[in-house]
């Protein structure tokens, strides 16, 4: 049965959930110069101006094998519906040639007329391929006088400034075995792998495979395994109220497509109470205000004392809605005629008999 849930577009809003408020910016739909290719892959580019990232703890906030973002990023995502091949890899060492070539002649502001106008479309299906056996591939050296590379070449962005990562839901059984003998290195995070494809070097991250801990929630949300997406739900803290929404949409998802996904509405309220109580200081002066004048006054006063309840009243304000008794009550005789002029004291004794 085909997947019909967009997983590469709520992929990448997560991701762009991710970044805000962080030096870099997720766009989903790149258009590259020479194929179109929409979702399969994103692009997490650093900001301008913005310098690069070297704080130890900033970096150890984000999901584990994101540690090494550069200034250009290129990330293709394969849900669990999709395997994550040699193709895929091939695929995407495709898409990181037109985005450097793309992001270079941007950098060096090269007018938009100078691209090519029509980019290809790229075939409808990967089942439409031709077949890998009926392509070659040549390099030939003139022996003299070659020719010039075009100027946009030479202009070429540092390949340094570039990185390439591929995201698996699922375990990639296939790509390992496809491998060169010394082309997988490990790293500190389990499910996170340097692989040598060629000659570039790519980060695969694994979804099912990741350490449980708040800062992979992102990730766990788009796992496969049940314990995992619930862990993901749970710990997942939106940056943006758009994340709130998808967050919301992800829970039910999964519990549409797991019969076993004991994950409910009310469980999504009470995380999302939850986090609000967690993340209340951090809403602007207008929010807040806004949560409080929801609440009954018994609820906003619950818990303070006499002195925190007064506290920033003038004198009028304390005693404004009281009559005179309510005002005098525990007070003793000295109390209450103290501040009194003694000449008004004699004349209401007189006046009331006494």
């Amino acid at each position: 049965m085909r997947d019909h849930t967009p997983w590469h577009r709520l992929f990448g809003i997560a991701l762009t959930d991710l970044f805000t408020g962080r030096p870099w910016r997720v766009e989903l739909e790149k258009e590259l110069a020479l194929k179109s290719q929409r979702l399969d892959v994103l692009i997490i580019e650093r900001l301008p101006g913005a310098a690069a990232v070297t704080d130890a703890a900033a970096l150890a906030e984000l999901p584990d094998g994101l540690e090494n973002l550069t200034a250009h990023n290129v990330l293709s995502y394969k849900s669990k519906q999709e395997a994550l091949d040699g193709w895929a890899m091939e695929e995407l060492i495709g898409h990181y040639v037109t985005y450097r070539k793309l992001a270079s002649i941007q950098a060096a502001a090269v007018p938009a007329t100078a691209r090519p106008a029509d980019p290809v479309e790229p075939p409808a299906a990967v089942e439409r391929l031709l077949p890998e056996a009926a392509f070659r591939l040549y390099a030939v050296a003139l022996p003299a006088d070659p020719v010039e590379p075009p100027a946009a070449v030479e202009r070429l962005l540092p390949e340094a400034a570039f990185r390439l990562y591929a995201v698996a839901t699922r375990h990639p059984a296939k790509l390992f075995t496809q491998l060169a003998p010394g082309a997988q290195h490990p790293t500190p995070w389990p499910g996170v792998y340097d692989l040598d494809w060629g000659s570039r070097r790519i980060r695969l991250i694994v979804l099912n495979a990741l350490a449980e801990d708040p800062r992979n929630a992102p990730w766990e949300l788009f796992a496969s395994e049940v314990d995992r997406i619930r862990y993901g739900l749970a710990h997942y803290r939106p940056r943006s109220p758009t994340a709130h929404l998808l967050r919301f949409h992800l829970a039910n998802v999964h519990r549409l497509e797991l019969p076993t996904m004991a994950y409910t509405l009310d469980d999504f309220k009470l995380d999302t109470y939850r986090m609000l109580i967690d993340d209340f200081h951090e809403l602007s002066p207008e929010d807040r205000q806004a949560l409080l004048e929801r609440m009954d006054v018994a609820d906003r006063l619950r818990g303070l004392d006499t002195e925190e309840r007064l506290r920033g009243l003038d004198t009028e304000e304390r005693l404004r809605g009281l009559d005179p008794a309510e005002r005098l009550r525990g007070l003793d005789p000295e109390e209450r005629l103290r501040g009194l002029d003694p000449e008004q004291v004699k004349a209401w004794l007189k006046r009331s008999g006494h």
